[in-house]
Formats: structure tokens, sequence, C-alpha cells
């Protein structure tokens, strides 16, 4: 169970494997932040508070994007953010920058 909170609302959708958060709030109608998709204007930053083991590891894209305070914090890219098969239970929150 995926678990997704944008600024307006949250939903709880099936967590699909290979999809990323991002893709997974689009296509659930979710008003999630981004402009890009390819993890370099970082709108889609997300605070993950649960199931983070459940995603593959931190992508380049994020490393050159985000602090590594920020990882340790629990913040990820929702569009890099890629579900890992046989996820359990994840919760994020869309927080970006501003």
């Amino acid at each position: 169970m995926l678990e997704l909170k944008s600024r307006t609302k949250s939903i709880q959708v099936e967590a699909e494997a290979g999809m990323s958060l991002l893709d997974l709030a689009v296509k659930h109608n979710l008003d999630w932040a981004f402009s890009c998709t390819r993890g370099t204007c970082a709108r889609c930053r997300c605070l993950i508070v649960e199931g983070a083991q459940y995603l593959e590891e931190v992508t380049d894209a994020e490393w050159d994007r985000m602090d590594p305070e920020e990882f340790d914090q629990g913040y990820r890219l929702g569009c890099q953010a890629i579900v890992k098969e046989g996820a359990g239970a994840i919760k994020a929150v869309n927080q970006p920058y501003f």
C-alpha cells in the first residue's frame, strides 16, 4: 500500500513496482508539485515518512540536486524514488522547497 499526501489531499493506492512516486501521484490525479520529471527542478521533493527501504537507491540526479543531510532526514525526489518489487507500506508527503 502506498499513501501519498500533497498540500490539498492524500490518497492510498497500490504500490506498483517500477513506477516512481511522482508517476503514481500523476496516475491517480494527485496534485503533486513537479515541473520536469528528470530530477532537476526538485519541485517533487518529498519526505518519506515510512517505507524508505521499499524504494530503489538514491539516484545520481538526486545526489546532484539535494544535500546529503536531506537524505538523512528522509527526503527524496518523487520522480526518482522508484518502488521496488514486493514493496510493503510506503508513506510520502510532497514537500517542495517553495
